[in-house]
């Protein structure tokens, strides 16, 4: 089992392989971006059990916005054998209110794993001192 961040190409070791049940599990594993300056999207390659595999952050933005690509997103769970994939990323303003763009980018991303078999289970907004957003909870994305 192979679970890291990987920023700029450095990887960051971490320990034991956790079980992602819920949001506050998932954004755990990315603390580390929780209060960046630009927007930094990850990715959470889950086994069939929902262990972690491999946590890993796809892009890097700017204060107000990521650009994202499936391309980029399924490119570690396909390469890993991943069974399902938790999306994340920040709010560098600390405001977790999804953006209309967050909502389609998930509506997407979640159309992309359907064609892989890969199950998107969530997409997590973070941010300083603010509360986990997840799009799964608030029903803002089909993710059946």
């Amino acid at each position: 089992m192979r679970v890291i961040i990987r920023e700029e190409g450095i990887e960051y070791p971490t320990t034991g392989a956790p079980k992602i049940r819920t949001p506050k599990d998932a954004s755990i594993q990315c603390q580390e971006i929780k209060e960046s300056e630009t927007e930094q999207f990850c990715v959470l390659v889950l086994d069939v059990k929902n262990r972690l595999k491999v946590a890993e952050i796809v892009t890097s933005g700017l204060a107000d916005a990521c650009l994202v690509h499936p391309r980029e997103v399924f490119r570690t769970a396909v390469r890993e054998g991943g069974a399902a994939i938790v999306l994340l990323h920040n709010h560098p303003s600390g405001d977790t209110t999804p953006s209309a763009e967050d909502i389609r980018i998930t509506k997407q991303l979640i159309a992309a794993g359907r064609i892989l078999d890969i199950n998107v289970l969530d997409h997590v907004i973070i941010g300083a001192n603010h509360k986990p957003c997840s799009l799964r909870e608030d029903g803002l994305a089909d993710f059946r």
